[in-house]
């Protein structure tokens, strides 16, 4: 580690298994994911995942993480993900459609049947991919307002709607599509969750370019048929289930946020150190420093705060944490937008030139603070947990 870097192992909660586990993940990202090579995995920066990146990892035993040995996993826990999220997003690892993976490995361990878990969770734990549907185009941040609808039909579901901002849809071989089964008074009520193949007939996936790149996706469901034990949990149970799993969600978020304000952050403090200035290096100036002193400091808070809201989870999968889950998500987001800001302020024309990747981090961190619930949303959770 050079000299005057954060250690982002210097957490006691930690065990020497996962100390030596995240040694292991920054050696390879150090190792294998240099520049050069990071430009060619991801079409040059356009496509942030890549599956031989993906089966790498897999071959390694890190896809399988949260996966039970029996289903071709490696075990582990919520924490044990949670750090490998935050290092390979430090070590800017393309393996974007990870995430999204993870949100759908929490829902299939908790609701699936025996079949679905050994075929989905097989498949994730040999690299592949799962997606997850809920954002139409008037129903983001109001979920419940969605309108996708599913009837049965001669031992089938049917599909029909139209789905928004489903992030690496083109990358998972099934996507959990988040839909009515049934029209009730309460906008809560008759939702269910269906897993659909991206390859099914009827199923158009049409790429949505965002300052991020390839990333994420519209869907057009027309007709879209798939068995009856496609449905995920039981018919009308959807929005009991995605609240089960809005714990899991909102930390993975908050822990890949994390992982990119950390290389933001080091990267301009490697360059806030070479850089000289007046006779001396940027970062001797107050100015400067100060700023290194604070986004330190709130570094170090942020991740005790994602770690601790992990092991909770841990202790016991169930409980419902949304006021400490939606704290480490807004305060994850916020902080990765404002070191890559910061630093990009701090590294000048260099920070904004596409030649270094400051401003891609910036890119990155800005939607952080979008999906999966916005800022604006999280405040408005913990306020209510206030009695607000």
């Amino acid at each position: 580690m050079a000299a005057g870097a954060l250690d982002t192992r210097a957490d006691t909660g930690l065990s020497e298994e996962q100390r030596d586990f995240v040694d292991a993940l920054r050696d390879y990202c150090d190792r294998e994911l240099g520049p050069d090579r990071l430009r060619e995995l991801t079409d040059g920066f356009g496509d942030l995942h890549n599956e031989d990146t993906a089966r790498q990892m897999a071959e390694l035993g890190w896809y399988g993480i949260t996966i039970p040995e029996e289903y071709g996993g490696s075990g582990g826990t919520f924490s044990d993900a949670v750090l490998f999220l935050e290092e390979t997003a430090r070590g800017q690892a393309p393996i974007g459609a990870y995430g999204v993976t993870l949100i759908v490995v929490g829902a299939l361990n908790r609701f699936g049947t025996e079949d679905q878990k050994r075929d989905l969770l097989g498949r994730v734990a040999a690299g592949g991919g799962l997606a997850i549907a809920m954002s139409e185009p008037e129903a983001g941040s109001d979920v419940a307002a969605l309108k996708c609808a599913a009837r049965r039909e001669n031992g089938s579901y049917v599909l029909e709607g139209t789905k928004m901002w489903c992030s690496y849809a083109h990358k998972a071989s099934h996507v959990l599509i988040v839909c009515r089964t049934e029209r009730t008074d309460s906008p809560h009520e008759g939702l269910s969750m269906i897993f659909v193949p991206r390859d099914a007939e009827g199923l158009t996936i049409t790429p949505i370019d965002t300052l991020g790149g390839r990333e994420t996706n519209e869907l057009h469901l027309d007709g879209v048929a798939v068995p009856e034990e496609a449905l995920l949990g039981h018919e009308g149970g959807g929005w009991t289930q995605l609240m089960a799993g809005l714990n899991n969600e909102r930390v993975i978020l908050a822990a890949l946020a994390l992982g990119l304000a950390q290389r933001a952050f080091d990267d301009a403090l490697a360059y806030a150190k070479e850089r000289r200035q007046f006779g001396r290096p940027v970062g001797s100036f107050q100015a400067i420093s100060h700023r290194f002193a604070d986004l330190a400091t709130d570094l170090a808070q942020v991740r005790l705060l994602v770690r601790w809201v992990a092991r909770l989870t841990d202790e016991d999968p169930d409980r419902m944490l949304p006021q400490e889950a939606s704290m480490a998500k807004l305060a994850s987001t916020e902080l990765a937008k404002r070191c890559a800001l910061e630093g990009m302020q701090i590294m000048g024309g260099y920070g904004y030139a596409t030649e270094y990747p400051m401003e891609r981090y910036l890119r990155g961190a800005l939607v952080q603070t979008i999906f999966g619930g916005t800022s604006e949303i999280q405040r408005n959770i913990i306020a209510k947990t206030l009695g607000l």
